[in-house]
């Protein structure tokens, strides 16, 4: 049986002196009378308290690789178990995965879980992390923050894979919860996130500072980048400058490519030739581990050495060929420490991708 909204309270959300209550999970800050749903479309004000509608529901489980959430420094070759709810708090005209994030159905939510049964699920899975991902955690947190728990004490770890959309009380209790995340920049002007994200660029910011200078929470950067709207070069520098200056130079950052979608499908895919041009700018800059993804790029995809040079985990999509780190990820030539986190590399888990599915469960 899936868990009806009414029976799971929220948190970070206060009453106000009209009668309504106001959402203090996001910049949103959706105000919201009885039956309404905020923006995210998933947190209900239901007898004048904040209620979830999603809490337990997922819209289905698989088996990826962690290369794929993208993390490139979180126990490379290892396998992640990956699932999302419904709806979203950004309103993104290019999202990939609008069928999700933009849902304003329930009945996209396939599959019910517990936390417990998710963990069991990752062990008999043999899966190192679980992502939340798909649609934003963020929306999610009290669900995903009691499926991290459940997890962690089970040696699992957890993954948001998130746009950072957060204010900064319910910021600290999420990520208290987490092991390692990967944040989108979507862009790096107040225009670009305003006009195609219906949000804006300074929490991103403030989330990314967070993680960086407050938390042990690993974390890697991703900037898809549209052709004309923020793949410039003046915009790409500045991006780049500021990720070396407020978070130093071994946050690990990916360029990925567009592909028309949703709202955007007028726009031609992001040529190979961006990537490697965005890639080149961010580590003249001084960024040491920059990333191309969604093309074929090996080049742009692999690991190298900052001490030596040497080629250190070779990626071809998501399959590792050579690797030439031990397990507390030290180059084999010349010792150089890699930033992220380590361990016995077993010859990766590869391209695959097993959808899993979860037996119904009772929520009491």
């Amino acid at each position: 049986m899936n868990v009806r909204e009414s029976d799971y309270l929220g948190r970070w959300w206060h009453a106000l002196d009209d009668g309504r209550i106001q959402c203090d999970l996001c910049p949103r800050e959706c105000r919201l009378r009885e039956g309404q749903r905020g923006a995210c479309f998933v947190r209900v004000n239901q007898q004048g308290s904040m209620r979830l509608a999603t809490y337990g529901r997922s819209s289905g489980f698989c088996v990826d690789p962690v290369e794929k959430k993208p993390l490139n420094h979180f126990y490379p070759g290892t396998s992640i178990l990956s699932f999302g709810t419904a709806g979203c708090n950004l309103a993104c005209k290019f999202c990939q995965n609008w069928d999700i994030s933009k849902s304003r159905d329930s009945d996209r939510l396939m599959d019910a879980a517990s936390p417990e049964q998710i963990r069991d699920a990752a062990i008999r899975m043999g899966c190192k992390s679980v992502a939340f991902t798909y649609n934003d955690p963020v929306i999610f947190a009290e669900y995903a923050m009691d499926v991290a728990d459940s997890c962690r004490a089970a040696g699992i770890q957890a993954v948001a894979v998130t746009a950072g959309y957060m204010l900064d009380a319910a910021r600290r209790d999420f990520y208290a919860h987490m092991d390692a995340a990967n944040v989108d920049l979507k862009g790096f002007t107040d225009d670009f996130y305003v006009r195609l994200c219906g949000g804006k660029l300074s929490p991103v910011l403030d989330t990314l500072c967070y993680l960086k200078h407050e938390t042990n929470v690993w974390f890697e950067i991703t900037t898809l980048l549209i052709p004309g709207r923020n793949d410039g070069d003046g915009e790409l520098r500045e991006l780049s400058r500021w990720v070396m200056r407020e978070l130093g130079p071994d946050v690990p950052l990916h360029f990925t490519a567009f592909h028309p979608d949703w709202k955007l499908t007028e726009l031609p895919p992001t040529p190979p030739a961006t990537l490697a041009r965005a890639r080149n700018i961010a580590l003249a800059e001084g960024l040491r581990y920059v990333y191309t993804g969604n093309v074929h790029d090996k080049k742009g995809s692999s690991t190298w050495c900052p001490g030596c040079g040497k080629l250190l985990v070779e990626r071809d999509w998501y399959e590792i060929g050579a690797y030439a780190l031990d397990a507390a990820g030290h180059c084999q030539r010349c010792g150089h420490t890699l930033p992220g986190r380590y361990g016995r590399f077993d010859g990766g888990f590869g391209a695959r991708r097993i959808p899993v599915r979860l037996a119904p469960v009772i929520f009491r």
